[in-house]
């Protein structure tokens, strides 16, 4: 049976989507309050993936270092999946240790630890490091940009093409803001990613005790509150470019621009865009994972009749300031529950509907273990119940 809760509140139609990203732009003017100054860019709600405002968002550029968001996916997605080790050494090759550009001068056939060679890749976007991770995880960078290339079906990011792992000037390789968009909201769910983009200087040490010392290039980080992750990017091809994120009261943007005329101008106009989203846009907590909900779930044959139950993750609705908005909010349950249940096990879902289309969704699940009765419990409920007779 489901129960439904009606919530209301000030606040704006908003599209969602849980893990596909859907691009709906909430606001065609913004360029009358601040002018382009890139080949193109966006901004948009990092959870909900709504557009606030974009401009040649799909048009396919080169996009220098910012391809290093994905380098930097594939390595939190194999360290969450078991395949890599944060603390584990990597030999250094001739390749990696020779590439340009940006780069911590790694030593050839010297080992260092795998969070040195990502703190090197976020922090001073490193080369050197790109590749050596490359041939750690796949054994050679193009076998590693061939899972880049299938990373970017998976995330249906149809605007991108990689050739290496680094942004390197290199014939076939482009990108798009939207795409851009995308890859670096997946960067973000992976919260070890903050222990180093937050990083403002540091230092990376070489076995032969050789030191060298790096400064975040995303500026943003120490200059824009709420700013605590992004990629920058620079080539003469490309221009200056910059994938960056900040929260607020809840609320994370992301920011891509791409090929301004100078740096200052990037950090300039991905502020001046974060100021705009902050201002006229806000996320509301409808389900907290920190609340049970005032909902029954029942236990076939449990020691306990009745399941203490949360939602899973939090839900939130992005959309514009002081505007009207009513939901509804549905508890289905997941068939019947019978023990024994473990805490975690998903029981049911809660739905969120607005005009009777549902725009969100979490799962509910067990806060706690639930053993199955034995003959003993059952024997124990059946003399409790007797009536008695005078």
């Amino acid at each position: 049976m489901k129960k439904i809760f009606s919530v209301f509140f000030l606040f704006l139609t908003v599209i969602t989507g849980i893990g596909v990203y859907r691009f709906a732009s909430l606001n065609k003017t913004f360029a009358d309050e601040i002018p382009h100054k890139c080949k193109a860019e966006i901004l948009a709600d990092a959870e909900s993936g709504t557009v606030i405002c974009s401009y040649n968002e799909n048009e396919r550029l080169p996009i220098a270092s910012m391809c290093k968001i994905m380098t930097l996916l594939l390595c939190f997605e194999e360290e969450r999946n078991g395949n890599l080790n944060f603390n584990e050494d990597v030999v250094i090759s001739d390749c990696a240790s020779g590439m340009g550009g940006s780069q911590v001068f790694l030593e050839s056939g010297a080992s260092y630890k795998v969070e040195d060679l990502i703190k090197s890749i976020t922090v001073a976007s490193a080369n050197d490091a790109c590749v050596a991770m490359a041939e750690r995880l796949c054994g050679s960078e193009s076998a590693f940009v061939d899972k880049m290339n299938e990373k970017c079906k998976n995330l249906n990011m149809t605007d991108t093409v990689f050739v290496n792992c680094t942004g390197l000037p290199q014939a076939g390789q482009y990108s798009c803001a939207k795409d851009v968009f995308i890859m670096f909201s997946e960067l973000l769910k992976f919260s070890a990613y903050f222990n180093y983009s937050k990083i403002w200087t540091d230092e990376i040490s070489h076995p032969k005790g050789r030191i060298t010392e790096i400064s975040n290039t995303n500026k943003l980080v120490r200059f824009y509150n709420g700013c605590d992750g992004g990629k920058t990017g620079y080539t003469s091809e490309a221009g200056h470019c910059l994938a960056a994120s900040a929260v607020r009261d809840g609320m994370r943007l992301v920011s891509v621009v791409i090929c301004a005329p100078d740096s200052k101008t990037r950090f300039a106009h991905v502020s001046s865009l974060f100021n705009y989203g902050f201002a006229n846009y806000a996320s509301k907590l409808i389900v907290d994972d920190k609340t049970p909900p005032d909902i029954s779930v029942s236990v076939e044959g449990g020691k306990k009749g009745v399941l203490s139950v949360s939602a899973d993750k939090p839900l939130y609705l992005f959309s514009k300031k002081n505007e009207k908005r009513g939901v509804e909010i549905t508890f289905t349950p997941d068939g019947k529950v019978k023990a024994p249940v473990k805490k975690g096990d998903i029981v049911g879902r809660l739905s969120v509907y607005e005009n009777g289309i549902e725009i969100g969704s979490v799962n509910v699940i067990s806060n706690e273990d639930v053993a199955e009765k034995t003959y003993f419990d059952v024997v124990r409920d059946v003399v409790r119940n007797w009536p008695l007779v005078s």
